[in-house]
Formats: C-alpha cells, sequence, structure tokens
C-alpha cells in the first residue's frame, strides 16, 4: 500500500504542474466554425511522448486541427484495449474579466490557472506525466493503453473525434471501453461528506435550428405573418415547457446511491417517485443529477432583421436540446408540437446519448481507484448532462465513463469552472490525479 501511494514518481508530480501550465499558455481557442488551431498543442504533447519512447501519430482533417495517438503496448495480448482520450481545444476567454490572464498558465499560491485548467488541459497533463513515468521505470499496463489527444471537442468534433473515429479505426483496434473528463472530481455537499461522482452516460447532443417564415413588409403597417413573431413564440413556448421525468439505469443508481448516503429509504423503481421530491431531500447532492431526470431544450441564440423599419420575411434560432437515452423519438415529438405549423425545426447539430454500466468490474476498478487514495470519500455514479468525445468513439463500439480524478478543496466550485471566468485547479488536486490514474491505468 504505502509503496503504491507513493507511486508514480517525484518527477511525475512536478511534470504534472509544468505540462499543464505550459499546454494552457498554448492558446487553443475554439470558437467553431473551424477558427481554432490545435497544432501546437498537439506538438507539444508528441514531442513528450517521443521523448519517452511512445510513438505518436499526428493526423489532420483539416490542416491545423491535429490530433494526436499513439498505443503502449500491454502485458496480456489478449486483453482487450483501453482508450484514454483528451482534447486539445477550449472555449473562448475574454481576459478583461479574468483576474489573471486566461492564456498565463500561472502558477499561484499553488493553483495553476487559466483556460483549460479543467476543461481539460488538466487531465491531457496528468496522463502524459502518468505514462512518461512509466516509461523512466520500466512499468507496463496489463492492457494495451490507446492514448487519444483530439481537435474540435468544443465544437462539432468533425476534425477531432469524429474525424479518427471514421477515418482511422484501425488505430483503436481491440479498444472496447474508454476513460476521459469529467467524473471523479470531489464534490462537498455537507460538511464531513465528500462525493466522486463517476460518469457513466451522457445525454444525447440535439442542437436545433429553427426557421420561421412570413410575409415580409414595412415595420408600420399590420403584418398577421410577421416571421419574428411567429419565432418568438415558438421560442417561449420551449423555454417554458415543462419535461416529463425519464429515469435511466445510470441516474437511477445514482438516486439509489445518494439516497442510502442520506439515510432515505426509497425504491427509485417505483411507479409513483416523486423524483422532485427526492431531490429536494438530497440538497446539494442533487446538482449531480437534477439536470439529467428530464430531457431539456434551453433557447440560446436569435437571428432576425436588419432594419428596425422593415419587418423581414424570415427569423432563426437555435436551441439547445438535451436528449437522454431512449428519449430521442419523444424529444423530436415534443419540438413537433412546440414549434407549430409556422415554425420548421431541424438538427443543427445531433450525437447519441450514450449509457454505460454501472455494475461492471471496470467502474468497480474505478471506484476502487478513487477509494483507495481518499478512503473517506464517496464514490457514485451519474450521467453528464453535456456531452464528450466519447459520443464519437462509442461508434466503435467502445463503452466511455468519465474520468478525470481531482480532489478539490470545498470552496472550489469544480461546476463553475467549466467555461467560466478565472478557471483553475490546485497543484494538490493534480498530484491527487495522477496517483489515482496511475494506480487506475496499471490495474484495468
Amino acid at each position: 500500500m504505502a509503496e503504491e501511494v507513493r507511486s508514480p514518481d517525484t518527477k511525475a508530480l512536478d511534470e504534472v504542474v509544468t505540462f499543464t501550465s505550459e499546454l494552457i499558455r498554448i492558446d487553443t481557442t475554439n470558437r467553431g466554425g473551424g477558427d481554432c488551431r490545435e497544432r501546437p498543442a498537439a506538438e507539444y504533447v508528441a514531442e513528450r511522448l517521443a521523448d519517452a519512447g511512445i510513438e505518436p501519430t499526428l493526423l489532420e482533417r483539416t490542416p491545423g486541427r491535429t490530433n494526436v495517438v499513439a498505443r503502449i503496448p500491454g502485458t496480456d495480448p489478449s486483453a482487450d484495449a483501453l482508450l484514454v482520450h483528451g482534447h486539445l481545444d477550449v472555449v473562448p476567454a475574454d481576459p478583461a474579466e479574468w483576474s489573471v490572464h486566461p492564456f498565463s498558465g500561472e502558477v499561484r499560491d499553488g493553483i495553476v490557472w487559466g483556460r483549460g485548467a479543467v476543461d481539460m488541459k488538466n487531465m491531457d497533463a496528468m496522463v502524459l506525466s502518468v505514462v512518461r513515468a512509466w516509461a523512466r521505470r520500466g512499468v507496463r499496463p496489463r492492457r494495451d493503453i490507446v492514448l487519444a489527444y483530439t481537435a474540435d471537442e468544443e465544437a462539432s468534433a468533425e476534425d477531432g473525434s469524429g474525424f479518427l473515429a471514421d477515418r482511422h479505426a484501425s488505430l483503436f483496434e481491440g479498444c472496447t471501453e474508454g476513460i476521459s473528463e469529467s467524473g471523479a472530481f470531489s464534490f462537498h455537499p455537507h460538511p464531513g461528506l465528500t462525493l466522486y461522482p463517476i460518469a457513466a452516460g451522457e445525454r444525447g447532443t440535439a442542437w436545433l435550428k429553427l426557421t420561421a417564415h412570413g410575409r415580409a413588409g414595412h415595420g408600420s403597417k399590420v403584418n398577421t405573418a410577421n416571421a419574428v413573431t411567429r419565432l418568438a413564440a415558438a421560442v417561449a413556448r420551449i423555454g417554458a415547457h415543462t419535461w416529463p421525468v425519464r429515469l435511466t439505469t445510470t441516474v437511477r443508481a445514482a438516486l439509489t446511491e445518494l439516497a442510502a448516503l442520506y439515510g432515505i429509504d426509497i425504491d427509485t423503481g417505483a411507479r409513483d417517485l416523486d423524483v422532485d421530491l427526492l431531490l429536494d431531500k438530497l440538497g446539494p447532492a442533487a446538482a449531480l443529477v437534477e439536470p439529467t431526470v428530464r430531457n431539456s431544450a434551453n433557447p440560446t441564440m436569435l437571428d432576425a432583421g436588419y432594419k428596425v423599419n422593415v419587418i423581414p420575411g424570415q427569423a432563426v434560432a437555435y436551441i439547445d436540446g438535451r436528449m437522454l437515452p431512449g428519449a430521442e423519438e419523444e424529444f423530436a415529438a415534443t419540438m413537433d408540437l412546440l414549434t407549430g405549423p409556422d415554425v420548421e425545426w431541424e438538427f443543427h447539430h445531433r450525437e447519441v446519448p450514450l449509457e454505460a454500466p454501472v455494475d461492471s468490474p471496470t467502474f468497480a476498478k474505478l471506484r476502487a481507484a478513487v477509494e483507495r487514495f481518499d478512503p473517506a470519500g464517496r464514490v457514485v455514479p451519474f450521467t453528464m448532462s453535456g456531452g464528450t468525445d466519447a459520443k464519437q468513439f462509442s461508434r466503435l463500439g467502445i463503452t466511455g465513463y468519465g474520468f478525470s480524478p481531482l480532489r478539490l478543496p470545498p470552496d472550489l466550485d469544480y461546476g463553475a469552472l467549466f467555461h467560466g471566468v478565472d478557471e483553475r485547479v490546485p497543484v494538490d488536486a493534480l498530484h491527487f490525479g495522477v496517483r489515482v490514474l496511475d494506480h487506475y491505468l496499471k490495474s484495468a
């Protein structure tokens, strides 16, 4: 036990901080529409893999949109391979809103600051430091480990995991499971209780384009076929709609385990279960499951007109929709109803919902790895409200789990840091993540 806790070496703990900071300094802002260049970050990763004797392959669908893939052979050639993936792009950040420059990678008072510190250059750096430590010590995992550092996750993934899955499937031969972002972070709903939610599912992506047509005309005239009015009414109906509860297997498991931790005697399979009442009883812990007990559709963008005194003939809106596993047909039927006869809708971007088994040996090993390094912590399964590259890799039959371990202080809101201002990660959290990943990946 003591030897394992000290593993990996001190150099790996130093490197993870350096790698996180230096990757943050490489601006890989993804503004959508192809406006991003991940190549400098990909070359950074590839150089450090090659320095450790791990042969990287750099792949591009579009010049500058670079992915890195490498395979580490395991000791058991009959074992299924494991995919470990992370994306290199980040969402935009306005320096004027930040306490430090978002691409400074500043390390101050035991904290690494900058865009990507939690989403997800920290995980990129943790994996890189672990496999380099293995190379120094001659460690080999039991099963093949395939590393994938991807482009374009923060947009359509067409230049990243989608491209890899569709055009380079052979690089992932033998991979049956994968781990990536948004899981195994510490969450502190109450004093004395530390939860580590591990993702075993994702809602599907349903980004919608709504188009309303009408009769163009002068703004001073009566117009009963106003495209803006028609669109606004549909958007208002969508924004006000209350979606029905639909519990997936993973969400039921999450509610069951959380209820047990809170001493709540409840049958989550009961037909008369009042989910909203249960969420109220769970207090702050409900935040882990509340976004995933229903489908959702949030209006996010509007585009209509060009002059205040001209009624346009067309108006467009965009909706961020998310669909639970098994609830996709219901989502489409509901959108038909809410948009009405005067507004057309279509999928602007669509990806499948995912669900991974929580009673699997893999989930048990993920749970054990976290609780080994924080025995007082309690692992619970959960479903991500959003999505990751696991969606694209699922096309290859790869079951995905969200597992990028971090032990954070109670006053640091992990969820608020995603795409938020002053994104940052404690050095201690990175060290914890390296130890957990090292232990899990060697025993997986």
